[in-house]
């Protein structure tokens, strides 16, 4: 039995590596990180060249129609080039919620548009799976939602927006709608754009209830920050392989000291296992439904605690130029550090996981 990606998912993920490298080489990186003002409208159009908005969006809408384990390897592409685009929020979960949850005129309205890249769209669903933080979480009533969604990633120029409220409901909002505030979130991650929403009587258009669509969200978001911070990973490690065979001291490349051997030889061991679990908690998601949340919370807690790991190690590698912003260690390292959070932390996903095995209350 073939346990491995096909060979047009590697064409793929290393056509829109590609890409990547060309639209947003780490100097257009730093540059982004550097400008607030900055909204990557130039990787984006590269990107909707590339086809990469309509990744999950059926034929029939004028997407690729593909699976979640696609959009895995994308975001495996996206973490390795830290690229400063709002991908899981525009190009998985608000196409997610619609094809989950959206009626035929929602989607005939919405999906066509978002498939194109001329619609751009959020997720702010972070309170009903992480918990609410500062007061925040949105009610709705009479068709209008009030409150504060935190964390949500595009959200400050999406065209259209994802809400989920208290009840776990999920609602569509314009980004133009009346009574809508957005501002801007300070995070460690610069290569990304978080948003505050406040909602004050904003209307919105309900998506079917009842559907399980916020957890099908819920776990397509985990298995995607775990694929990003796994090529974040893959880019820290390699580079702390090719530093330790470059850099000398007392005579020798560093990487000949046993020391330096064993610290390269535990990030590469600890980090493979990750690959098998993204991988499967993304085939899952569409071919075993039934596994698909447990193997989500697997892949989003262990590859956050091993991501950390192997941040830390390979800076330490590169000694004191680690932290150096020439190298740019610092943005893979800090992208890893978000997509730990987004979502939930490791002791919250472990936490769901273990209610979804009848373990906790």
């Amino acid at each position: 039995m073939d346990f491995s990606i096909t060979s047009d998912q590697k064409l793929m993920q290393d056509s829109l590596s590609r890409t990547l490298a060309d639209a947003s080489p780490l100097d257009r990186v730093r540059a982004y990180a550097g400008d607030l003002t900055d909204s990557g409208t130039d990787i984006w159009a590269a990107l909707r060249d590339f086809g990469l908005p309509g990744v999950l969006i059926p034929e029939e809408f004028g997407g690729l129609g593909l699976t979640l384990l696609d959009a895995a390897l994308a975001a495996e592409a996206m973490g390795r080039a830290v690229a400063p685009v709002p991908f899981l929020g525009a190009c998985a979960l608000a196409p997610l919620a619609l094809m989950r949850a959206g009626s035929a005129d929602q989607q005939t309205a919405w999906l066509p548009r978002m498939a194109s890249g001329e619609v751009q769209g959020a997720a702010a669903i972070s309170e009903p799976i992480a918990g609410a933080r500062d007061g925040a979480g949105v009610t709705a009533a009479a068709g209008k939602l009030s409150g504060k969604a935190l964390f949500v990633e595009g959200g400050l120029t999406a065209d259209l927006i994802v809400v989920a409220d208290q009840a776990r409901g999920l609602h569509l909002v314009r980004g133009d709608a009346k009574g809508l505030a957005r501002s801007p979130m300070t995070s460690i991650d610069q290569t990304r754009r978080l948003a505050e929403l406040v909602f004050d009587e904003v209307e919105a258009e309900p998506l079917a209830s009842g559907t399980g669509a916020l957890d099908a969200l819920r776990d397509a978001g985990w298995t995607l920050l775990a694929a990003d911070a796994l090529g974040a990973c893959d880019v820290m490690l390699e580079k702390a392989v090719a530093y330790a065979q470059e850099r000398k001291q007392f005579g020798r490349v560093i990487g000949s000291f046993q020391a330096v051997k064993h610290m390269c030889a535990e990030m590469a061991a600890e980090l493979e296992p990750c690959r098998a679990l993204v991988w499967y908690a993304a085939y899952a998601f569409d071919a075993a439904p039934d596994e698909a949340s447990l193997t989500a919370a697997h892949a989003k807690a262990h590859t956050s605690e091993v991501g950390r790991f192997v941040a830390r190690t390979a800076t330490e590698v590169h000694g004191g130029m680690g932290i150096t912003d020439l190298l740019g260690l610092h943005f893979w390292f800090k992208r890893i550090g978000l997509n730990r959070q987004l979502l939930g932390g490791p002791e919250r996903v472990r936490a769901t996981a273990a209610r979804l095995q009848g373990l906790a209350a």
